[in-house]
């Protein structure tokens, strides 16, 4: 299989070694921060984004707010139900780790036994940042620029082929998009019950109390008339 990869009738293989190969070459604290960014750092980041957005959202609060906030609380989820999806296709597949089946990879990380194909870590990291994209473009983008770098340390660590990772982006990102108009249908009304809660409605709006002022009105929606007020109208009767 290494006298594919010279040949370049494998471009998979080709691609892997090529890739790795810079592992081989750069200084060891430069493989240390890949081996932490592939297997934490990255993932962490993101993660760090759903939250960030989640606090920007919360604060400026308004009608987007709960649709928003389930669209984040979809992020997790979507990353959840992707990984547990690929537990029967990894299964199927059974395609070994690349360093069992081709000498001569530099391999930063030990004791990967499991099988390759689909990447966990390609999965998780674009399901979120899908799911966060669906929620909001601009922290969206971002987190799928990290979820592509993490692709690439998985491959520059040689604990996957390209191919591993290309299945997980596109398994991660299937989840996140085919599954997230009924995850927002059954999420958003039980945001939005969070959102009128005396409570808890902070955790979607910092502005949700103030917006549901009313709520204890006779008439829905209507301004409750402060004690204030009441007392001119008296005296100037």
């Amino acid at each position: 299989m290494a006298g594919l990869a010279e040949s370049g009738s494998n471009p998979d293989v080709e691609l892997l070694y090529d890739i790795n190969g810079l592992a081989k070459d750069a200084p060891h604290w430069v493989d240390r921060v890949m081996e932490f960014t592939g297997e934490y750092g990255l993932l962490l980041a993101i993660v760090l984004l759903v939250l960030g957005c989640w606090w920007s959202v919360r604060r400026r609060g308004g009608e987007e707010a709960a649709p928003t906030v389930a669209a984040l609380l979809w992020a997790p989820l979507a990353a959840g139900v992707a990984v547990l999806v690929n537990v029967p296709i990894r299964g199927f597949v059974e395609r070994p780790r690349p360093f069992k089946d081709h000498q001569g990879l530099e391999v930063l990380v030990s004791g990967k036994d499991d099988f390759s194909f689909v990447s966990d870590h390609a999965t998780l990291v674009m399901a979120l940042a899908v799911a966060l994209f669906v929620a909001n473009r601009r922290f969206g983008v971002a987190g799928i620029v990290l979820a592509l770098l993490g692709g690439f340390c998985r491959v520059y660590m040689g604990v996957h082929y390209p191919t591993d990772v290309v299945g997980g982006f596109a398994l991660g990102t299937a989840v996140a998009l085919l599954l997230s108009p009924v995850a927002m249908a059954l999420l958003t009304p039980l945001v939005r019950a969070v959102e009128r809660s005396p409570r808890a409605g902070w955790l979607v709006s910092a502005r949700g109390r103030a917006a549901y002022t009313g709520r204890d009105a006779l008439i829905p929606g209507a301004r409750q008339e402060t004690a204030g007020a009441a007392e001119e109208r008296d005296l100037a009767a």
